[in-house]
């Protein structure tokens, strides 16, 4: 196997327990990076020819290579595939009692550029790096003979697979997909559109995030923002919300909402508000409504670094907005899914928000992913979604 060197001093990073080298911190005169195809396996030593482990390499890609293994020699290869998706999944049975869940979390799991999502009988996988893909035939036996799945949906149409010079695309190779799924979540069954949903179908990450607003649903007014399929609305409604006002972008988003909703608790009554969230919020408060519990659940606004002033004047709009629209005695629930915002940084900014508007606020909760998107502790890039749960005293 043919070894990737790092420049003097590159090798911290990885020492430190991270699994990404990048371009510049490859020692190219040693190591030529356009020696090596797409996905190849690779020992990777520092300067002075100490092993640092086994990794995948990509020429084409920032990420110039992804740790597989801490030991030499030990490349990713289908035997150590099936390894860790046993192990993953024998995590999340631990976890779940029924098989609604992610079953492998990129890094988080060993297994950098692979996700997956188990939505009970049908399987979504996205790759997103060329050493992944490359073991795609092997991951298909695998899961077939781990799982033995009704459908398997390969939803590789993700932006990521540019940054790596794969080709985009959506295969389903054991046959059909089923348009629209079931998945089960916190006792409450939810309709997705599993061919043209979102992401891989389904949001778990914020299964325990949703769990926490159960004690603020009965009698309460919702406002659900950025709502997808209604996971935050559809569950307050279940649990004695009197009424739910869905706001999303996207019509086949806000008709599953309304569906998961009235299947939740047919006398409840629910709003459907098409349209960019920030200015529905802001029509809400020109109309001087008000709400007991204010859900604020937006796609990353800052992702890339160069993005950061607007993000950050986003997320500030959208907390400014929410407290405007929270009933004295209420709740609001603000999220943030973006890698480049770190939680003190969420936070900061709705006590600053909270300042402006001359309103008090209780923290009585910080929330992130589940524990099916497992954090890689040494990679604080794994550690995506930041979630505040506020009070806001009468």
């Amino acid at each position: 196997m043919e070894t990737l060197y790092l420049k003097r001093g590159e090798d911290r990073r990885l020492r430190a327990g991270h699994l990404w080298v990048f371009s510049n911190e490859v020692d190219v005169k040693r190591s030529p990076l356009t020696a090596f195809a797409p996905g190849q396996a690779v020992n990777v030593a520092d300067a002075g020819e100490r092993m640092l482990g086994t990794a995948y390499v990509n020429p084409a890609s920032l990420i110039a290579a992804r740790l597989v293994s801490r030991k030499p020699d030990t490349p990713l290869d289908a035997d150590l595939l099936r390894a860790r998706l046993i192990d993953a999944l024998a995590l999340r049975q631990r976890l779940f009692e029924h098989p609604f869940y992610r079953l492998c979390h990129s890094e988080g799991d060993w297994l950098p550029g692979l996700v997956i999502d188990r939505h009970g009988d049908h399987v979504v996988v996205q790759i997103s790096t060329a050493g992944m893909d490359i073991l795609l035939p092997a991951l298909i036996d695998i899961l077939t003979d781990l799982l033995h799945p009704a459908s398997l949906l390969l939803d590789n149409d993700i932006p990521s697979r540019d940054l790596e010079g794969l080709t985009r695309g959506v295969a389903a190779p054991l046959g059909p997909v089923p348009d629209v799924v079931e998945v089960e979540e916190n006792g409450l069954r939810y309709a997705v559109p599993l061919t043209r949903g979102q992401k891989t179908g389904w949001f778990y990450d914020q299964r325990d995030n949703r769990a926490a607003l159960i004690p603020f649903a009965a009698g309460a007014s919702v406002l659900d923002a950025f709502c997808y399929a209604g996971g935050f609305g559809a569950l307050a409604v279940r649990h004695g919300a009197r009424s739910v006002a869905f706001a999303d972008a996207s019509a086949t988003a806000l008709d599953f909402a309304r569906r998961n909703a009235e299947a939740a608790a047919p006398h409840a009554e629910i709003d459907c508000l098409r349209g960019d969230a920030l200015n529905i919020l802001a029509d809400l408060r020109r109309d001087g409504r008000r709400f007991d519990l204010v859900c604020l659940d937006p796609p990353a606004f800052i992702k890339r670094r160069k993005d950061a002033r607007q993000g950050l004047e986003a997320y500030r709009r959208l907390n400014e907005l929410g407290l405007d629209l929270v009933e004295p005695g209420g709740a609001l629930m603000t999220c943030s899914c973006s890698h480049h915002l770190e939680a003190e940084a969420l936070r900061g900014l709705a006590a600053k928000a909270a300042a402006r508007r001359r309103v008090r606020l209780r923290l009585l909760r910080q929330g992130f992913q589940g524990p099916d998107h497992p954090i890689h502790p040494s990679m604080p890039e794994t550690a995506y979604l930041k979630t505040f749960l506020f009070q806001v005293p009468a």
